[in-house]
């Protein structure tokens, strides 16, 4: 078991390459996850592959692994507009952070 403060979750949002599809999804390893979404299984047939949503624009980390299911699903109900600004906010060129990750 983990200590207190070893923990990390991820909640993120991609895009696709034009900008005009958002997924948000929470993980605990980020750059596992996002090599995930790039390199789909042949037979995947998940949302991310479907619209080609790659690519990383935003993301928050947490300790507690209930607390980023809850910011999760908030975001989730958000309206796009809601996500813009939140994405803007924290990365207002809405540059591709995966290889900073």
């Amino acid at each position: 078991m983990k200590t207190l403060g070893t923990h990390n979750y991820y909640v993120y949002i991609l895009t696709n390459k034009i900008k005009t599809v958002l997924y948000t999804g929470v993980t605990n390893d980020l750059k596992n996850r996002l090599y995930g979404h790039q390199n789909p299984e042949v037979i995947d047939k998940n949302f991310t592959t479907k619209y080609k949503c790659f690519y990383l624009v935003y993301f928050e980390q947490f300790i507690d692994v209930e607390t980023a299911i809850k910011r999760e699903k908030q975001i989730k109900g958000w309206t796009r507009i809601k996500k813009e600004n939140l994405i803007g906010e924290f990365n207002p060129n809405w540059s591709f952070l995966n290889d900073k990750i």
